[in-house]
This record gives structure tokens, sequence and C-alpha cells, in this order.
């Protein structure tokens, strides 16, 4: 691996691209080198619910690679990653990942992740699941991936929306050992919370 860290970040088009776009901005506080893989839905998605231009998106990672360029590096298990988080993750783009059957560089970059017994986060954006979602994330779950839908943690006290998303997104960077400054730990600097140690 190079001397930098690397994650694969896949950004799908359903609701909730914010989380993508975090994600990489946190990558890039923490040192991380970023491969990024959007579909064009994502792209859509980023015009409905953000002020960013898809070129604005490219530019945040270090490298972006096209939805169907399935020849890219994230395609081959030989390119070494910390592994993979999909922000949002559509309910297609899970499906496609727990069938093996891939059709696009981001579920063909998570099904590598997964034979090469890597991380694979997915902040999967749907609600309310059916039965077939439940048995699929179930399925997910049982090949190792992490199943992190990005719901909110009303604990810490959030006071703005970019609180609510920051600690979504740093949640699911807890997962690849990455500790971002902007995440707040109960028992550690959340107040209320109980230090270690601390009388009861």
């Amino acid at each position: 691996m190079s001397e930098r860290p690397r994650l694969a970040v896949g950004i799908s088009g359903a609701s909730g691209v914010i989380y993508g776009v975090r994600a990489l901005q946190a990558l890039r506080e923490l040192g991380v080198e970023t491969h990024m893989a959007a579909s064009k839905a994502a792209e859509m998605t980023l015009g409905y619910e953000t002020d960013l231009t898809p070129a604005q998106l490219k530019a945040m990672a270090d490298f972006a690679y096209r939805p169907g360029d399935v020849g890219a590096p994230l395609s081959s298990g030989s390119f070494r990653t910390l592994g993979m988080l999909i922000a949002p993750c559509s309910v297609r783009t899970m499906s496609e990942i727990a069938t093996g059957v891939t059709s696009s560089l981001i579920t063909r970059a998570a099904d590598v992740t997964l034979k090469e017994r890597r991380r694979l986060v997915l902040m999967v954006r749907e609600t309310p699941f059916h039965l077939g979602h439940l048995r699929t994330m179930a399925a997910l779950a049982e090949m190792g991936a992490v199943i992190l839908p990005p719901l909110p943690a009303f604990y810490v006290r959030p006071k703005t929306l970019d609180d609510i998303i920051d600690q979504s997104v740093g949640r699911a960077l807890d997962c690849f050992g990455l500790d971002w400054t902007r995440t707040r730990r109960w028992g550690e600097d959340v107040e209320g919370g109980r230090r270690p140690g601390a009388k009861q």
C-alpha cells in the first residue's frame, strides 16, 4: 500500500448524498487517500440536495472514477485498501452486492472488498424496510458487511443538521479504525456521559 492509507468510497443515488460528501471531507482531514466512484443517479441527487456540481464532488476525492469503469484499480483485489464505505447506499446497490451480480464499479468494488475479507460499510438509506430488504441485509451481514444506516445519535445533543451528519459519518469511519475529531463519544467528551473509572 502507499504511505497513506487508502479507502474506497462509493456514492449511490439514494437520498443522503451529503454523507458521502462529508466522508470525503473527513478522510481528507485524516490524511486518507480516497478512491471514489459515484453513480449517475448520485450526480442527480447531488443537484437535488446540495449546491455542489459533479466536478466539485470529484475534486474532493484523490481519485475519482466513472461508474462504468470496471477496469479501475478498485475492481481488483490486488489493489490494497482499508476497505470500502458506501455513503449513502441505495437498496439497489445493496441488493446487487448481496447477489454478487455487479453492474457498476461501485458494486464490483464492494464485491472485491468482501472477497478480500476487507471491511465493507453500507450506510443504507431507506425506510421503512420490507422483509426482502431485511433478508438482504442479513445476507450481507453474514458475508461480513457492516450495515450502518445513518441514524441520529441524540445523546450528543446535536444543535445543527451538520452535527447529526458528522456523528453518523464519524461512526462509519470508526469501523475502519479512523478517529475523526468531530465524532463525539459517550463517556469521553459528551456532557453527562460517565467517564471510565468514575464513581457511580
